[in-house]
């Protein structure tokens, strides 16, 4: 019996870039997904008069929403001449993560987001606000927590794509979340990422719950929502690399305003200074220090190996961007 495979790929929306996605069906026990097309017209990746892109399978896993052997397959977006298309950042990473291969770095991504229904946060009155913020970040309770049952299935949907999903908890603004991937490597945790993305969106649909990765998506007195990057080598992990990490915060700083410029739209409405972050405009590290734009954790200090948390990537970055910079910009 024939299986649907579903394609999935990264448009050319500005100034924030959005997932695609078109289902093809191929013969059962198709070893590789083949190549195909679309209108790139229609996804502000061409021009009407030459709007074909190609799509080259990068990344496949199962489909747990369709079962049956279906597939995701996550793709590159190629030209018609078989060049990668502007739009397209994986390729440069490609190229960094072959370039700086023997560091062996790891990545984890702790991805936040906002349920929407009704142009509201999920479990906000219709008017006005709810108590303030304190007691939802990992709460319990109908008063506090508000879509678990979406959180529960695509955790689970996750899992039985294969995805590395490290966690799981409701955040610090009611109807606000977040998950966990990785440790991976650069373009795996990039990957798995957007497919998880991909899974949240779409098991949304079926709530008729949206979900929006703005950096701030209600204004005043809440938080943010960011996709905070976890980050090492191998020398960072071993015995003395807290030596290693510290010296990275020097090529971090150099390169602040390089990162800011590319961790997402709307940064400067996030990093203020306040709720738990740093002003975009300026730098600085600390260990166990949430208002810093790099933490060092306190059981890495204590440790004197282990990774840093960048505490400016917004939830509405390009992965594949946030990794190439770290590569460079550490182990360049």
């Amino acid at each position: 019996m024939p299986i649907q495979a579903e394609y999935i790929w990264v448009d050319g929306t500005s100034p924030t870039k959005t997932l695609r996605s078109k289902t093809k069906i191929v013969p059962d026990g198709t070893d590789e997904m083949p190549e195909w097309g679309f209108d790139g017209s229609s996804t502000n990746q061409a021009k009407g008069h030459a709007s074909d892109c190609l799509l080259r399978p990068v990344f496949i896993c199962r489909d747990p929403i369709r079962g049956n052997g279906a597939k995701l397959v996550l793709c590159e977006v190629f030209d018609s001449d078989g060049k990668p298309h502007s739009t397209n950042t994986r390729a440069a990473l490609r190229q960094a993560a072959e370039r700086f291969a023997s560091e062996e770095a790891l990545y984890g991504i702790e991805q936040e987001y906002t349920m929407f229904t009704d142009g509201r946060p999920l479990g906000w009155p219709e008017r006005g606000y709810p108590a303030p913020q304190g007691p939802f970040y990992c709460g319990v309770g109908a008063d506090e927590v508000f879509g678990r049952p979406i959180v529960e299935e695509h955790m689970r949907a996750c899992l039985e794509a294969g995805l590395q999903l490290s966690g799981v908890n409701a955040e610090v603004m009611p109807g606000q979340w977040e998950f966990q991937v990785g440790p991976l490597g650069p373009l795996d945790v990039s990957d798995q990422l957007l497919i998880a993305r991909w899974l949240l969106f779409r098991i949304g649909e079926d709530y008729d719950v949206s979900m929006t990765l703005h950096p701030k998506p209600v204004m005043g007195d809440w938080n943010g929502a960011g996709a905070h990057t976890n980050f090492s080598t191998k020398a960072m992990r071993e015995p003395g690399g807290i030596k290693v990490i510290e010296a990275a915060m020097a090529k971090l700083e150099t390169n602040h305003d390089l990162h800011i410029r590319h961790y997402g739209e709307g940064i400067e409405q996030r990093l203020t200074g306040l709720h738990e972050t740093c002003s975009f405009r300026e730098f600085k590290y600390g260990v166990g220090d949430r208002g810093a734009s790099i933490r060092i954790p306190l059981q890495c200090a204590k440790a004197g190996h282990g990774y840093l948390e960048d505490r400016r990537p917004c939830a509405n970055i390009d992965p594949y961007v946030v990794a190439r910079l770290m590569l460079e910009t550490v182990c360049g």
